[in-house]
């Protein structure tokens, strides 16, 4: 078993590692983008007068900002609960941590589904992806807070890794919506909308979401030895 350990943490760990810590970046710019365009006009009382997109969230800055924030908490923290030196080493504070993350990570997937269903920008297609994987990642959690209450510390950590695949998704979004904007340019030859067009804003939700949940149930079964 060390030896396939120590095999697939160059091969997998190191880009795997590099690989969340970009799409947590994208997820972080993403959300300071959304708090200059929103706040300005949640404290003022106006509406964005240019981008669309952006109504919803100043229409209805609980439901969108009781799923933004403590997703943020989750997703920086959730790397380091996964880290098995970080476990090993500080098991007190990974379980005292862990449970302020299991929390916030509920209550962002439960206002996820409360907030994107009614207020899809891609209307059917993004709701239908958003109850789907919504659904997915709180019985992931659920499941993970079964297996740890019964002492069974593998499953409650293939669960949460589970978990954690769908919801650094999020990030993948962003992706797909930048290359899609960008074939449309290079295509059309305009320029930027300012804001994604809502067809492939649904596809890119499925196209991300469908990739995570595939490459977290592969990454289970490549390295049983890292994930057990």
């Amino acid at each position: 078993m060390a030896e396939k350990i120590s095999t697939a943490r160059p091969r997998l760990v190191r880009p795997t590692a590099v690989a969340i810590g970009l799409l947590v970046a994208i997820v972080l710019v993403s959300a300071a983008v959304r708090i200059a365009v929103d706040w300005p006009n949640i404290l003022a009382g106006t509406e964005p007068t240019e981008n669309d997109f952006a109504r919803r969230y100043v229409a209805h800055p609980w439901l969108a900002y009781v799923h933004i924030a403590p997703g943020l908490v989750y997703l920086l923290g959730a790397p380091l609960q996964l880290s098995r030196r970080f476990r090993t080493r500080h098991y007190n504070f990974h379980r005292r941590l862990g449970r302020v993350l299991l929390t916030c990570a509920l209550i962002s997937g439960l206002f996820a589904l409360f907030f994107g269903v009614p207020y899809a920008w891609a209307g059917a297609p993004e709701a239908v992806a958003t109850v789907v994987f919504g659904c997915w990642f709180l019985v992931c959690l659920v499941l993970a807070f079964r297996a740890i209450r019964g002492d069974d510390v593998r499953q409650h950590r293939r669960w949460m890794i589970r978990a954690f695949a769908v919801a650094i998704g999020i990030g993948t979004i962003r992706i797909w919506v930048g290359i899609f904007e960008g074939v449309e340019q290079a295509t059309s030859g305009g320029t930027s909308p300012g804001e994604p067009d809502p067809t492939m804003f649904g596809i890119a939700f499925w196209l991300a979401f469908t990739m995570h949940v595939a490459v977290g149930e592969w990454w289970l079964r490549r390295t049983p030895a890292l994930t057990g």
